[in-house]
């Protein structure tokens, strides 16, 4: 009985995280998660550091997003990004971006 436990117990996180990801919204608007981070200078320095047609696609993302939000529309259902297409293509470029600026920061106390 207690090695179903983990199974039990991942599956519920997994249905908990899809519910959660559909109840934030930015998916009806056809938006990834890394579309919606907050751009500090780690991140619009990642921003500078993905390939050309994933900062185009992004945009895209972003002024379609805008244009929806201000016509107080969303996207019909099968154009809403679903929690198992939502890449994290930023998230690599930001902990490298993190990474080195840490290492610098302890550089420069030496």
């Amino acid at each position: 009985m207690a090695s179903r436990a983990p199974v039990a117990t991942g599956r519920l996180l997994m249905g908990f995280r899809k519910w959660y990801y559909n109840m934030a919204g930015f998916n009806k608007l056809g938006l990834m998660r890394d579309d919606t981070l907050h751009e500090d200078t780690d991140v619009v320095e990642a921003l500078r550091r993905i390939p050309e047609n994933q900062y185009n696609d992004r945009m895209f993302r972003l002024k379609r997003a805008l244009d929806l939000s201000m016509k107080q529309q969303v996207l019909p259902k099968e154009q809403w990004t679903q929690f198992e297409e939502d890449v994290h293509y930023l998230t690599p470029y930001l902990k490298e971006v993190v990474q080195e600026r840490i290492e610098k920061e302890e550089w420069m106390k030496n």
